[in-house]
């Protein structure tokens, strides 16, 4: 078993949680930064622009995101030159070591300007983000060749608009919740179209979407399974057809209003802008659970055993989540699969040594990356793989507490080790997997 020769290894980060300089350098605020006056974890993330990122692990890409209020203070209008400056740096830094970089248009920080305008409510949302788009595709894609839309819509719209759980920490009803998703469809229709009109030569446009990952407890259920993964199950964003079906083959799962108990309506027309024929999909897979038949041609859930491996997010050790989720995704839209995050927070600190010896977060990557290379050798189109993340960074709601990074940072002083990790991934890197 190998990956394809020409398998991209690489990194994940995104601005707001490591650029910081939240406001310097003519930035517009965030819906985060308004956040962080309550939640003031983030008010400490002072550290610098990231300038460049060390080639000393043999990494191929980086993907990173564009932070919009630094990018457009305002959401819309001018353009702020100070962060033009910036990412043009950050690219060509990256081209200069030999990394090829890989954009993220929105990871999240969306403009607080917007926000008091009604954000993704506002029937102009998706205009505004099509013009955002469209000036990040103009500024930047005479080097940069991947884009990828939106991060997580799971996440921005399920946590940040219907749970209170992520910025700006609100709870809509079922119908607006389900207003502003279709907003996000839209947006990313048209910033898909508006990347590939306004790009200086040829690009790969994608969107990246956070999964539920069912596994079957045997064999002799995956058919059973592999069909239950887009099976829509109450109000639930974090259903893997619920974004991805409308943006690739132009259709809601059928039981959308009902599973949300909504009176949720829209212009049918409205598809011919959502089918955008993305050229490839990004899968965020961190771990996944354990389903069975129900006897009634359904499935229950595996109740864990007490053996189970938790992480730091209580998340459970999985790797079969890393076959069973680019499998499933492929069978359903055959579409390149690019595992744009997947890493591992584990509680950890300097040894004596002044090092960071990280045994098990090297066990997480060899695990999951021997069932990646499983789905790859069984025909899934697995084109990259993009640990979470580059370094320890802000995690959103958990600030500063929660470590994913293959480099330690110490907080207090900003200094950077590279963790035990970090050189293992860097050795199967070096062998494009073959050792693992």
């Amino acid at each position: 078993m190998s990956f394809r020769k020409d398998f991209v290894w690489g990194a994940a980060t995104a601005a707001y949680q490591i650029e910081g300089a939240a406001y310097e350098g003519g930035k517009g605020r965030s819906v985060w930064d308004a956040a962080c006056n309550v939640f003031t974890e983030a008010v400490i993330m002072v550290a610098s622009y990231l300038r460049r990122v060390t080639v000393e692990y043999e990494m191929s890409v980086l993907r990173f995101s564009v932070n919009w209020p630094r990018l457009m203070p305002h959401g819309t209008g001018d353009v702020n030159p100070d962060g033009v400056r910036f990412y043009n740096e950050l690219i060509d830094e990256l081209l200069k070591a030999g990394i090829e970089p890989y954009i993220t248009v929105f990871h999240w920080e969306y403009p607080y300007d917007l926000f008091l305008r009604g954000g993704w409510l506002n029937p102009d949302s998706p205009k505004w983000f099509e013009a955002y788009a469209a000036k990040v595709a103009q500024l930047f894609s005479d080097r940069v060749k991947h884009f990828i839309t939106v991060n997580e819509p799971q996440c921005f719209i399920g946590c940040g608009l219907y749970k209170a759980e992520h910025a700006p920490f609100l709870v809509y009803p079922p119908e607006e919740a389900l207003t502003a998703w279709h907003n996000v469809l839209k947006g990313n229709g048209l910033a898909t179209r508006a990347i590939r009109a306004n790009a200086k030569g040829k690009v790969k446009v994608g969107l990246t979407i956070a999964t539920d990952v069912l596994m079957p407890v045997s064999e002799a259920e995956e058919d059973l399974v592999m069909r239950e993964n887009f099976v829509l199950r109450g109000d639930n964003f974090f259903n893997n057809a619920l974004f991805t079906d409308p943006a690739i083959l132009g259709k809601y799962p059928e039981n959308l209003a009902e599973e949300f108990n909504a009176n949720f309506t829209y212009d049918p027309d409205d598809m011919n802008i959502i089918r955008c024929d993305p050229d490839f999909l990004g899968l965020n897979i961190y771990h996944g659970k354990y389903v069975t038949a129900d006897g009634k041609g359904g499935i229950r859930t595996v109740t864990p055993g007490m053996n189970m491996p938790y992480t730091d997010m209580r998340w459970t050790f999985t790797p079969e989540c890393l076959y069973y989720g680019p499998k499933a995704f492929y069978e359903r839209y055959h579409l390149p699969v690019y595992i744009t995050e997947n890493g591992v927070a584990v509680s950890e600190w300097l040894s004596e040594d002044k090092k960071l010896h990280d045994a098990s977060r090297t066990e997480y990557i060899r695990s999951f990356l021997a069932q990646l290379k499983r789905a790859a050798h069984d025909g899934v189109d697995v084109r990259g793989y993009f640990y979470w993340s580059l370094l320890d960074n802000f995690e959103w709601k958990e600030g500063f507490s929660k470590r994913f990074g293959l480099i330690y940072v110490d907080y207090n002083t900003l200094q950077r080790i590279p963790k035990d990790s970090a050189a293992y991934y860097s050795a199967l890197i070096r062998e494009n997997g073959n050792n693992i």
